[in-house]
């Protein structure tokens, strides 16, 4: 399965990542990854108009896109657009951070998993 990883580098930047996250065969059940343990489960919806200039993550969590789409732009320019079922695991907590925003004026609908420090 795949995710995007944002992290901050050694040098205070936020950086990219591309994750893939290992799944083991479990017969009947299908593909399942080991657990990532967490504290709980905040739904967020967003307006079309939505945008953040450069923050960082205010904890360690997954971001799981449910509806719309989101860019996320870090300090070197680089951006990435996450839509409908892309997972985000944000752990740029320090630094500089990203910039996100919304993509075509569209809502957008997503899930954060906050997790617990020595989660996975």
């Amino acid at each position: 399965m795949k995710a995007l990883r944002v992290f901050t580098g050694a040098d205070g930047a936020s950086h990219f990542e591309d994750l893939d996250i290992d799944l083991n065969d479990h017969g009947a059940s299908g593909k399942i990854s080991e657990l990532w343990r967490g504290k709980g489960v905040m739904f967020r919806e967003v307006d079309g108009d939505y945008a953040l200039d450069f923050h960082t993550a205010p904890r360690r969590q997954f971001v799981i896109n449910l509806k719309g789409s989101v860019e996320i732009e870090i300090g070197d320019g680089t951006v990435r657009r996450l839509g409908p079922g892309d997972i985000l695991l944000a752990e740029d907590t320090t630094g500089q951070g990203h910039i996100s925003r919304a993509v075509a004026g569209e809502p957008r609908t997503c899930l954060f998993i906050p997790l617990e420090e020595n989660g996975s």
